[in-house]
């Protein structure tokens, strides 16, 4: 009878630990509650772009916490963003290995670069408790880079790019390109662009403006319509570049040297594509108290960021309930503080229970940029992928190497 028991019992463990394998493969067949129950006690590996002191203070010292504390998950955090992510996952599915990390961090070209090679899991948003307080009806999170997301990558954060500029020095700042061309002229070597994600926002912002507008370039990628107004922008910059930081010879290759060289007094202008940032950085000491920030005239591109889970990953429903708590009214808060991050909401503030609604409203309003409810009119759409992707090849091809 003890062998007929213990052979029963050793079964049972056999068929939990089949069962629970089971669910981290197709966590779509099981309740949420078995989700979360699947996720306890288990590691989730974070790749993430870690350019940002602030916002890694953010994710390791209040979402590891509380994570551990309300899920039993160990979030470990490594950096890499875009091309390392898409170029792991293919070597990965290239080897036959499951993949080595089991979320993202990912927005627009790398979400349309890993659905091209099938890197993604998903749809699986519609299982998170907290997508509820979503408005999955707005154009600026449920399509990315003009690609229908549809449940395969979860928002988590919207902002808006914004100019910054140090008002004691820059009195009336340049709405238009002909103006920033003029005010380039009369004050050398205090303007440039990044090479970087934000540099490149700054781009497509410049040839929508070129093209004619928010609805000129939307839809699918357009080689014509690529071709005449790059040649333009590029036309544009050669002219003015002489006129830009060290001569438009060099540009900065990412936002922490432009913000360093914008407090130092090097640049009289920098750049963020969080419209929250500039009261952020006032407030942290980083950025001179006369720094302020703005949208030209003619807008600037709005866009979300999403946390991706792999299709190969280890461990999906740890990274479900990642998503989950990411997107709670409780992260969310916290994150929209100045303070901490500063960064945009994906919540329907309205869809909130009352003690949530009463609790972002009395976040405090900026001081140095604008409110977001003020510049909400002049947000452009993300163009297609293949824009982005074009125009970081020929910045090179046409103005740096030039």
């Amino acid at each position: 009878m003890k062998i007929i028991v213990t052979l029963f019992f050793c079964f049972c463990l056999i068929a939990c630990g089949n069962n629970k394998n089971a669910r981290q493969e197709n966590p779509a067949v099981i309740s949420w509650d078995e989700i979360v129950a699947t996720a306890k006690g288990t590691t989730v590996n974070l790749m993430m772009w870690q350019g940002d002191p602030f916002i890694n203070k953010y994710m390791n010292d209040f979402v590891t916490p509380k994570l551990k504390e309300q899920y039993g998950i160990d979030l470990n955090i490594s950096a890499g963003q875009g091309n390392q992510v898409v170029s792991l996952v293919m070597n990965e599915k290239q080897a036959g290995k499951p993949n080595a990390i089991d979320m993202c961090w990912i927005n627009g070209e790398t979400f349309y670069q890993l659905r091209q090679i099938d890197g993604l899991y998903g749809p699986f948003t519609s299982k998170l408790p907290n997508a509820q307080y979503i408005d999955s009806s707005n154009s600026f999170i449920n399509t990315d880079f003009q690609q229908p997301v549809n449940g395969m990558e979860c928002p988590w954060g919207n902002v808006q790019l914004c100019i910054i500029y140090d008002s004691l020095k820059v009195p009336v700042p340049p709405k238009n390109l002909d103006e920033l061309e003029s005010w380039a002229k009369a004050n050398p070597g205090k303007f440039t662009i990044g090479t970087d994600f934000t540099g490149l926002t700054v781009l497509k912002g410049w040839m929508m403006a070129m093209a004619g507008g928010a609805d000129s370039l939307k839809g699918n990628f357009d080689e014509a319509k690529y071709e005449k107004y790059s040649k333009q922008l590029w036309k544009y910059i050669n002219r003015t570049k002489e006129y830009w930081w060290k001569e438009g010879k060099n540009f900065p290759n990412a936002v922490a040297p432009m913000h360093q060289m914008f407090s130092n007094g090097e640049l009289y202008f920098t750049m963020s594509n969080n419209d929250g940032e500039v009261d952020n950085k006032v407030l942290q000491g980083l950025f001179p108290v006369t720094s302020r920030s703005y949208v030209y005239d003619g807008g600037t591109i709005q866009n979300t960021h999403y946390m991706g889970i792999l299709k190969n990953a280890e461990n999906i429903p740890g990274a479900m309930a990642v998503c989950n708590f990411l997107i709670s009214p409780e992260a969310q808060y916290e994150k929209m503080k100045t303070e901490v991050w500063g960064d945009g909401t994906v919540l329907d503030i309205s869809r909130l229970p009352d003690e949530w609604q009463q609790k972002f409203a009395l976040l405090s309003k900026r001081k140095y940029g604008p409110q977001r409810i003020d510049i909400q009119s002049k947000a452009l759409p993300e163009l297609a992928p293949e824009y982005m992707i074009r125009l970081n090849d020929d910045f090179r091809k046409f103005v740096i190497e030039e």
